[in-house]
C-alpha cells in the first residue's frame, strides 16, 4: 500500500469542483463530486435522533446501492427546517441530476453548518451550472476547502495498492473540528475508489472501517445532526470484483481503514481550540466493550482534558474516569502509564517525579495515556484532544 497525493479525485473517473454561492460570508461553500460511471455506494450516518434533512434524503437514495454524484454545502445544516427543508434538498438534487444528465436517485446530498435555517436554494441552483463546468481531476483540494466550517485546515488522503495486476486507488476528503463524538463523530467524510467491488462488500468494509476509525475519536462528547460518511466505488480499476470474503477483501478493507484513520487523526489534530493530540489506550480489559467504555470515559472527561491543557500530570483524574466508566476491573490491579512512564502500579503510586513527568511528557504536542485493567484481553484506542479556553470562545460565538 502506498500513500498518494490528492483525495477524492485520485481514483480513476472521479472529478470534483467547488464554488462560493453565498451561504458563508467568505470562501467556497458548495462542492460537487462526480463519477463518470455509476458507482456502487454505501453510507454511514449519525446515531443522533435529530437528523439533518440531507441524511434523510441520502439514506433513501442509497437504498439501491448506486450513486454517481455528491453535492455538499457548508455554512448551513438544513436541519430542523421541516417540509420546506426537505423540498429544498430535492430541488437541489433534481437540478444536479438534470445538469449532469444522471438519475436523480443517484445523487447524494450533504450539509454542515448552522441548524434551523433554510438553505438559500436560489443561490445554490444558480451555481450548479458553474459547479459542473468546473469539474476537474484536480478538484479534490477545492472540495476539502469548501467543506470547512470551524476547521483550520483542509483534510485529504489517498492510497493505492495492487489487486492482481491492477492498481486500485482510494481517496477521501473530510471536515470536522468540533462536536466530535462517536456514532458518528461530527463530520462529513466522502470516500471514492475505482475498485470493482460488490455492494455487500462495500457496505461491510465501510462499516468495519468506520467503527475502527471515525467511531474512535472524540473532542467534546457532543454528536452532530448531520454526520455521515459516503463511499463511491466505480470499478474503473478493472480488478477482479471484490466480494465479502478472501484476501482481496481484507486488502481493500485495510486500505480503506488507513484512509479513514488518516482523516480521523486530522480531525482530532484540528479539534477546536486544541493544543494537544491525545491517544488513549486501554488494555487487558474484560472484553472490547469494557475497553471502549474505559477509554471513552478518559477521553471525554473534562477534568482529564483540562489537566492536559494545563500540562498537569494529574493521573488521579484518569483513575477516577475509569472508575465511573462501568468497566469491570479491580482498582488494586490497575496500572496507568503517561507517555510510557508508569505512574500507577497495581493501584499504588510509583515514585516518578511529577515535575520531570510534566517536562518530558506533558509539554509535548502528542500525549499518550495507557491504562491496563488486568482483567482480560480486551483492547481499545480512542483519539481525543485537550479542552482549552479557545474551545469555549469558538462555541460561545459560533456563526458562519
Amino acid at each position: 500500500m502506498k500513500k498518494e497525493k490528492g483525495g477524492v479525485t485520485r481514483p480513476k473517473g472521479f472529478f470534483a469542483s467547488a464554488i462560493c454561492c453565498g451561504i458563508k460570508r467568505v470562501n467556497k461553500d458548495l462542492s460537487l463530486i462526480y463519477s463518470q460511471a455509476p458507482a456502487k455506494a454505501a453510507g454511514v450516518f449519525t446515531a443522533n435522533k435529530v437528523k439533518g434533512v440531507p441524511l434523510i434524503v441520502s439514506r433513501i437514495n442509497l437504498n439501491n446501492g448506486i450513486a454517481q454524484a455528491i453535492i455538499a454545502n457548508s455554512g448551513n445544516a438544513n436541519c430542523l427546517t421541516g417540509k420546506a427543508g426537505l423540498n429544498d434538498a430535492y430541488i437541489i438534487i433534481k437540478s444536479v441530476a438534470r445538469t449532469l444528465s444522471i438519475k436523480k436517485n443517484d445523487v447524494l446530498v450533504a450539509s454542515t453548518g448552522v441548524i434551523g435555517k433554510r438553505l438559500p436554494v436560489l443561490n445554490i441552483i444558480s451555481g450548479i451550472d458553474k459547479l459542473v463546468s468546473l469539474l476537474s481531476s484536480t478538484g479534490s483540494k477545492d472540495v476539502a476547502k469548501a467543506l470547512m466550517t470551524t476547521d483550520t485546515f483542509s483534510k485529504e488522503a489517498a492510497v493505492s495498492f495492487k489487486i492482481g495486476c491492477n492498481t486500485v486507488n482510494i481517496g477521501a476528503v473530510a471536515k470536522g473540528a468540533g462536536m466530535i463524538n462517536p456514532n458518528m463523530a461530527t463530520m462529513l467524510a466522502f470516500v471514492t475508489t475505482d475498485a470493482a467491488i460488490t455492494i455487500a462488500a462495500l457496505k461491510k468494509a465501510l462499516k468495519e472501517s468506520v467503527q475502527a476509525t471515525f467511531n474512535c475519536i472524540t473532542v467534546d462528547g457532543d454528536m452532530s445532526t448531520n454526520d455521515c460518511v459516503f463511499i463511491l466505488a466505480n470499478g474503473l480499476a478493472g480488478n477482479k470484483t471484490i466480494t465479502t470474503k478472501g484476501r482481496d477483501y481484507e486488502l481493500f478493507k485495510k486500505a480503506l481503514t488507513s484512509v479513514c484513520y488518516a482523516m480521523a487523526e486530522k480531525i482530532i489534530r484540528d479539534a477546536e481550540g486544541a493544543t494537544k493530540f491525545i491517544k488513549v489506550n486501554v488494555k487487558r480489559a474484560k472484553d472490547t466493550n469494557d475497553a471502549r467504555k474505559a477509554a471513552y470515559a478518559i477521553a471525554t472527561s473534562p477534568l482529564v482534558k483540562t489537566a492536559i491543557y494545563g500540562e498537569d500530570p494529574n493521573w488521579g483524574r484518569i483513575a477516577a474516569a475509569i472508575g465511573r466508566s462501568g468497566a469491570d476491573f479491580m482498582p488494586a490491579k490497575l496500572d496507568i502509564y503517561l507517555g510510557g512512564a508508569k505512574v500507577l502500579f497495581k493501584g499504588t503510586p510509583t515514585n516518578i517525579n511529577k515535575d520531570l513527568l510534566k517536562k518530558r511528557v506533558f509539554k509535548k504536542k502528542d500525549i499518550e495515556i495507557s491504562a491496563v485493567l488486568n482483567r482480560g484481553y480486551g483492547e481499545a484506542t480512542i483519539l481525543t484532544s485537550d479542552l482549552s479556553k479557545e474551545y469555549v470562545d469558538i462555541n460561545a460565538h459560533y456563526m458562519t
